[in-house]
């Protein structure tokens, strides 16, 4: 399906939803905070088009160490699978891998699985059931996003064309944090470093930036309350066009799981 936004169109495409078993062939250290964990196995029929694309990820039970996977197209009335959503960071058809990087903070499931992943282990994954494809026609992109978002920043500039003006605003916790993005892009990047002190720093650092005035797609990606106020903020504030801007809750607070499409 095609929506046309002033002449520009976003096309979301659905994909088969099934769920696959893989085996982890690495391990690697991106920053103090972010892990790449990489994947191998069946993945036959397997799509990911979409920057922001997620698959769900599935952990045993902290307290049971039971693993409950989700039969498919049927309702269960038994324990439900503990899960979370992750950005497909790169996948390669060729060698049938995926890599998917873990933002380590709270101490939920996926920081623990992740934290202790070895080669050798698995992990079970479901999706993506579907992407949102947004057009790299606008003058201009400015992504916005704490750690968890990251991996689709990533991606998302090493698919932009050469010299495509984009502004990055990047929540970290310190310098060691900071990734360096591969991008023919033409990149600003502004990184935001967080305070104890400062309920939203994302927030702070934008309310001092100038953004372009021309014809701008504007992601945002963060803690749900923040990511509203940031998408508030950039119509009130900034000009902003709601229809040019997506806004995601990528955790909330006290619930790390939850992931929240933010709109009017």
């Amino acid at each position: 399906m095609d929506t046309h936004i002033d002449g520009r169109s976003i096309t979301r495409v659905r994909y088969e939803t099934r769920l696959r078993e893989l085996t982890v062939t690495g391990v690697r250290q991106l920053t103090p905070h972010l892990i790449r964990i990489g994947l191998h196995g069946d993945f036959g029929g397997f799509q990911s088009l979409g920057f922001d694309d997620h698959v769900k990820l599935f952990f045993p039970d902290p307290e049971t160490g039971i693993l409950t996977l989700p039969v498919m197209g049927a309702v269960s009335e038994g324990p439900k699978p503990v899960m979370r959503d992750y950005t497909p960071r790169q996948f390669d058809a060729k060698s049938q891998t995926l890599d998917i990087e873990f933002a380590l903070h709270d101490a939920g499931p996926a920081t623990l699985w992740a934290m202790n992943a070895k080669i050798g282990d698995t992990l079970n994954i479901g999706g993506p059931r579907g992407s949102m494809l947004i057009p790299q026609t606008f003058d201009g992109h400015v992504m916005i996003g704490d750690d968890t978002a990251l991996p689709a920043i990533a991606r998302r500039l090493e698919e932009m064309p050469a010299g495509t003006p984009v502004c990055v605003v990047a929540e970290v916790d310190s310098l060691d944090d900071r990734l360096h993005f591969n991008t023919r892009a033409d990149l600003r990047v502004h990184w935001v470093y967080r305070q104890a002190t400062q309920n939203n720093s994302l927030l702070e650092a934008l309310r001092g930036l100038h953004l372009p005035q021309n014809d701008l797609h504007i992601w945002v990606a963060c803690e749900s309350s923040q990511a509203k106020l940031i998408r508030t903020h950039l119509i009130e504030d900034h000009g902003a066009r709601p229809q040019w801007i997506r806004a995601s809750g990528y955790w909330r607070k006290g619930d790390a799981g939850a992931h929240d499409t933010i709109g009017d």
